[in-house]
């Protein structure tokens, strides 16, 4: 066997492909796209390693080097390209003629060579940087890439030389030694390198990450891009990265005292046009602290003649709005902005609407912190030291009936969304009734009774005994969740109607009705009542706690008659979609993926988990689920008393919603 090859030189043109070359049924290992780094090399460089020719019928066949044959042919084919044509000849070693292992060698040559380690490469792109003089731009140019891709190399290069060597000798794993690169400085490296490693303990990529964020503020981090032109117009010192976004804001200190000023002016802007009495900052607003903090809320007022036709022409507008909303092939973008136009003329109508008292204004104020990326301004608080219970004052944290104000963080519906939904929790408590005969029976003889033997004092608004059918408004009664539908529907087709005959005489009708088993006449009764029942229900227990008691006993999870679905969900905001799933139900993790999604993609995931709870979730999670519905929905055992809902915009007020 011949161990040793000729050297020559062969003109581009007169290179063919060898049939015995191990990579000839690969087509698209010679695709331009994957020997684009190959041309790029070869143009700047030339061609470093000879090819391996063989002489077949008068050409030379390339038995080993394919891929720069299609590189040079490549060359030969771009014009932009300088010094390439068909004569230009390379350098080839000649197999001869009469070798009898050709596949052979090609294959050798193919598995032979053993793929770069990663680090070597990362160093090797550092050392043409700082030994050659090269730049990032002609590093990209030599081997076809792009310079954002050699900057990556680059800085996983330059991290520092111990804890390379700690990845070459599998101490830490790659991954781990690529999250050093999160910070530019070597010093900062080696210190958290040091702090992690000293107990021995095992280093993951994660806790470095999160160990090298104290050491700074990136400078795309939203704080970082937020604080940064006055950072450094004070002088702060930031640690440069070949990746502009990775340079490092080194102060941390000046940085939260920068970030707290420029939240303290937004707070005071907000203070001088909402009119309070005083303003704060902090950096996180943090539930614990504030929970001995008041609230007052804006009340409604009367618009003048100018507010009340802009409020028109908002109604007006919404209408339209929310048509162009119902077209399911509208795209994401386009349905998004149209939200975000609901958003602003719902807003705008409130603030037509609605006031502070001039009492709520003097004893409240606003504190401005950073949530989710933004200024976000928690406005209407009141201090402890100023908290004063004033029986029936209007939007004070003091509620008339005695009642606690609501929840800062708690989610407030818009009056239309507050009115459909009390109309379906009336149509829940319907197929309750009609599912529980005997009870509904008892209830409607003692309301027909008590109401005449009691001078006409009535005990209960919630439902009339005067043979009429209560008639049901709902904004899209097309839409709502129809197990209450169905199973009142159920009660009926399984009700004795034989006694109501119309070809008899109501005499007749009603000896057949007499002549009923008692049980069938209580089904006749609970459903015709169950007819009968309002969406008035008062949020006070005391002012209906017959209608209260009554519905603990046969409604006591109204989920067993109703279930939230898309329809719903799509009426929320994605801020309170968010906080729903990470707070309510325990999905802190989906919530936070999902904040970076469109509001219809959040809607269509809830619809999902409501209609078949996923069999990934926790037993806590799983019962959440199962249980979950809006405040003003909840029935045994659940405070359903809460402050009538309001339009008023609640503020996403955990970072969660604040992603969003």
């Amino acid at each position: 066997m011949t161990t040793s090859f000729a050297p020559l030189t062969v003109a581009i043109g007169d290179l063919v492909p060898h049939p015995a070359n191990v990579r000839s049924n690969a087509p698209e290992t010679y695709d331009p796209e994957n020997i684009a780094h190959l041309k790029a090399s070869i143009a700047v460089l030339g061609l470093l390693q000879p090819l391996l020719v063989q002489k077949l019928d008068g050409k030379y066949a390339v038995l080993a080097g394919g891929r720069r044959h299609a590189a040079l042919k490549e060359l030969v084919a771009d014009k932009a390209t300088k010094g390439f044509t068909a004569k230009t000849k390379v350098d080839c070693r000649l197999v001869p003629e009469n070798c009898d292992v050709t596949t052979a060698l090609s294959l050798a040559e193919n598995i032979t060579q053993a793929p770069m380690n990663a680090i070597d490469e990362f160093e090797a792109f550092a050392r043409m940087m700082e030994v050659d003089g090269q730049t990032p731009e002609t590093i990209a140019k030599t081997f076809g890439t792009t310079v954002a891709a050699v900057k990556g190399r680059l800085r996983y290069g330059l991290i520092h030389p111990d804890i390379r060597a700690a990845a070459r000798g599998k101490v830490i794993t790659l991954d781990t030694m690529k999250a050093f690169a999160e910070h530019p400085s070597q010093k900062a490296q080696r210190e958290v390198f040091e702090a992690l490693t000293k107990d021995g303990g095992y280093l993951q990529a994660y806790t470095v990450r999160q160990a090298l964020k104290s050491r700074g503020v990136q400078v795309s981090d939203d704080i970082g891009a937020f604080v940064r032109v006055d950072y450094e117009a004070r002088g702060g010192a930031v640690a440069a990265d070949l990746l502009e976004e990775h340079s490092v804001l080194e102060d941390a200190a000046l940085v939260e005292t920068i970030l707290l000023e420029k939240l303290g002016a937004a707070a005071e802007e907000a203070r001088m046009r909402l009119g309070f009495a005083w303003a704060d900052a902090m950096v996180r607003y943090d539930y614990a602290t504030m929970a001995d903090y008041g609230r007052v809320y804006p009340g409604p007022i009367e618009p003048d003649e100018a507010a009340q036709k802009r409020i028109d022409e908002i109604t007006a507008e919404l209408e339209k709005l929310q048509f162009e909303m119902e077209d399911e092939g509208l795209e994401d973008g386009a349905y998004n902005a149209l939200y975000e136009r609901v958003d602003a003329l719902e807003e705008e109508a409130r603030d037509l609407q609605e006031a502070y008292s001039a009492e709520d204004l003097a004893r409240s104020g606003v504190i401005a912190s950073w949530q989710g990326g933004q200024v976000t301004l928690h406005v209407g608080l009141v201090r402890p030291e100023d908290t004063v219970k004033v029986e029936g004052a209007r939007g004070s944290s003091a509620d008339p009936t005695g009642e606690e104000a609501p929840d800062p963080g708690e989610i407030t519906y818009p009056a239309s969304l507050a009115e459909d939904l009390k109309t379906e929790r009336a149509m829940a408590l319907g197929a309750a009734m009609a599912l529980h005969p005997e009870a509904t029976l008892d209830l409607t003889l003692f309301k027909l009774v008590s109401d005449v033997l009691a001078s006409g004092m009535s005990v209960t608004q919630a439902i009339k005994i005067d043979a009429r059918k209560e008639y049901r408004n709902h904004a899209k009664m097309d839409e709502i969740d129809e197990t209450s539908l169905e199973q009142v529907a159920a009660a009926h087709d399984a009700l004795d109607l034989s006694w109501l005959d119309d070809s008899r005489a109501p005499a007749d009708q009603f000896a057949a009705f007499r002549a009923l088993k008692a049980g069938e006449k209580a089904k006749l009764v609970a459903y015709a009542t169950a007819s009968t029942t309002q969406s008035c229900f008062a949020r006070d227990r005391s002012r209906d706690s017959l209608m209260h008691a009554f519905e603990i006993e046969i409604m006591p999870d109204i989920r067993a008659h109703w279930t939230p679905n898309a329809a719903l969900f799509n009426r929320f905001k994605k801020a309170w979609l968010l906080k729903i799933l990470g707070e309510d139900l325990g999905l802190a993790q989906e919530a936070v993926t999902l904040a970076s999604s469109s509001k219809k993609e959040i809607v269509a995931f809830c619809d999902k988990l409501f209609a078949e709870p996923f069999a990934t979730l926790t037993d806590a999670q799983r019962a959440a689920v199962a249980a979950w519905c809006p405040p003003m929905m909840q029935t045994a055992g659940i405070a359903c008393d809460e402050a009538e809902p309001t339009a008023e915009t609640p503020e996403p007020d955990s970072e969660v919603a604040q992603a969003a």
